[in-house]
């Protein structure tokens, strides 16, 4: 018996993306969609504290509680604090569990300490403005009090940070403080380029630095090598003398799992890289098995990521390759690195090419604000409707987009085309369902008979092989 599609993800308003108005039809809304609930193809997935009975007051409860165990003696009631947010974390069922996580946090601190001086410095990556939107929508802004929240983006004032590699940079806003305090999720998302190694630490390369560093990832040394530069910042003596302790949304693809915090960020990252592997492992390697579909986007986020089953649409356009493994050479992940790549693929035969599964994109909702065009250049793609083609060509970072894009009067005229075109019947949406996936009868089909094989090879392969190569030991991580 087939389950009627999850509600979607609701539109959001943003001077990134069109207004909710304009998003006249989702695609759970097309005929023959169906949902499959992730508990369903993996029986064992984790119990979650959100979304559940206890609504979002979990968040908060879970959040005090992980603090119990955290020494903030460090800080005194004359002392000022920096909580450090990153922008992903807003896009997370919603963003609210992440709102309510720091919130919590502010307002423990606070009554642990006596401190007042507590501030809000979210960062960002390209779009400049985003968290400044969160901020308000989430009212943030209130809570923390006037002049305490500040949007960062990666152009902003830089400070020097002297490292073991030599002089990196990190913002002037996060570490103008006497204590920061490290506030972010565990969510996989750009698994192509930390590859589940450091994972908890990538923010003080990316959202807390200035663009020369954070671009290290994006322009220079590319997925997994960047990854030292984050702990070469985390590592210096300048952020250890004002690092306090860390707090994160520990995700699954079920939804919240439990807030965990530590004062040692690198005991609480090898709690998370285990967990990461083995909540993301079995539905990013379920959707490697797809043989064809469309893909549609549907989810306030720039392209790469939106959100279909607590994965991001970059890790499945990626998905002919295991992301996790860290055998795969290194051009294995590179969509991210556009230079790699001509109009008809990739330029060596060693480097794998975008997903052959996808045979075509429809772009229903999302934003711009993101390098996009090399993936409406690898993938066939129609974008529903003119207010949508004109963000993406108004968009600095998107003036090539709809060069290799159709437009569609609405969202069922770009289905009819896309199936007749591509000749498959099996969608995925794309559009933050929460706890599930809302695919069409046909591919749910494929899903559920490939899931239990994919499931015992997890567990008794691929599971143990990744943890190894991140020098831990399955037997103790799995069994303790």
């Amino acid at each position: 018996m087939s389950r009627a599609p999850i509600i979607p993800a609701p539109p959001r308003l943003s001077q990134y993306g069109v207004a909710p108005e304009y998003v006249v039809k989702r695609a759970a809304e097309l005929p023959d969609m169906t949902s499959v609930m992730l508990t369903d193809l993996f029986p064992d997935s984790p119990s979650v504290i959100y979304p559940g009975p206890r609504g979002i007051s979990a968040i908060r409860e879970e959040t005090i509680a992980s603090l119990k165990n955290v020494n903030m003696d460090m800080i005194k009631p004359d002392h000022s604090v920096n909580i450090c947010a990153s922008h992903h974390g807003f896009t997370i069922l919603g963003g609210e569990p992440y709102a309510e996580m720091l919130k919590a946090l502010r307002d423990e601190i606070e009554a642990r300490t006596g401190c007042t001086n507590i501030r809000l410095r979210a960062g960002v990556g390209l779009r400049f403005r985003e968290t400044e939107e969160y901020i308000k929508s989430f009212g943030l802004d209130k809570h923390f009090g006037k002049g305490k929240t500040r949007g960062m983006a990666p152009i902003d004032e830089g400070v020097p940070i002297e490292t073991e590699i030599g002089t990196l940079y990190g913002l002037k806003a996060v570490y103008d403080a006497d204590w920061v305090v490290h506030a972010h999720n565990s969510d996989v998302r750009e698994v192509h380029f930390h590859r589940q190694v450091d994972r908890a630490v990538k923010p003080f390369g990316m959202s807390y630095a200035r663009i020369e560093t954070r671009s290290t990832y994006h322009q220079n040394l590319g997925p997994r090598a960047a990854n030292f530069t984050a702990r070469a910042i985390f590592a210096s003596d300048f952020v250890q003398s004002k690092f306090a302790f860390a707090t994160f949304l520990d995700m699954s693809p079920v939804g919240v799992v439990s807030v965990e915090a530590d004062n040692d960020l690198y005991a609480l990252n090898d709690r998370l890289t285990i967990a990461g592997c083995r909540y993301y492992g079995k539905i990013m390697t379920l959707l490697g098995e797809v043989d064809e579909c469309i893909a549609v986007l549907d989810f306030p986020c720039p392209v790469p990521y939106v959100f279909a089953a607590g994965v991001i649409y970059a890790n499945f356009v990626g998905a002919s390759t295991d992301l996790f493994d860290l055998d795969v050479p290194l051009a294995a992940y590179t969509w991210y690195t556009e230079a790699f790549y001509g109009k008809n693929g990739p330029l060596l035969e060693s480097i794998p090419p975008t997903n052959p599964a996808i045979k075509m994109c429809v772009h229903n909702y999302s934003w711009g604000g993101y390098p996009s065009a090399f993936f409406s250049e690898q993938i066939p793609t129609i974008v529903v409707g003119a207010e949508q083609a004109k963000v993406m060509d108004e968009d600095s970072q998107n003036v090539e987009y709809m060069t290799h894009g159709l437009v569609a009067k609405n969202l069922d005229a770009a289905m009819h085309f896309a199936k007749q075109t591509s000749g498959t019947d099996k969608v995925i949406i794309f559009d933050g369902a929460a706890g599930g996936i809302n695919v069409s009868t046909s591919l749910a089909e494929l899903l559920k008979e490939r899931a239990p094989i994919i499931s015992a090879k997890v567990d008794n392969e691929l599971l143990p092989k990744w943890l190894r190569q991140r020098g831990i030991d399955p037997a103790t991580a799995l069994n303790g």
